[in-house]
């Protein structure tokens, strides 16, 4: 089965990329289910590698970077990114550059699809 999630909602002040992420990383320990996680909006910013937070705070980055680690394809949309100044090297390794044909192929390729 081959599940997508696209994330919308801003990294910090929003539990929504945060549980994103918790879904992503339970599906991927599953061997029947493959995993993409597609970064829109202000979700670009839960892929910017090295993130300072306060004591208390979930890294999203290092969540992320668990994902990919269990062959989850991540990918940021790259016009979001843009809007943002976050450049591809900013990103978490792992994490591609998307589009929307990215996200389109993607999306007709998934049995499932989440959005949060």
């Amino acid at each position: 089965m081959n599940v997508l999630l696209i994330v919308n909602g801003p990294p910090y002040g929003s539990e929504l990329p945060f549980n994103a992420l918790r879904l992503a990383r339970e599906l991927v320990t599953r061997d029947e289910v493959d995993v993409r996680v597609f970064l829109m909006g202000d979700a670009v910013g839960a892929a910017v590698a090295g993130q300072q937070l306060p004591d208390g705070y979930y890294h999203l980055d290092r969540m992320l970077r668990s994902v990919v680690r269990k062959d989850a394809e991540v990918a940021c949309c790259a016009t979001c990114m843009d809007a943002r100044a976050i450049g591809d090297k900013q990103l978490v390794e792992g994490v591609a550059r998307g589009s929307m044909e990215l996200l389109g192929d993607w999306t007709l390729e998934a049995d499932r699809v989440v959005t949060f």
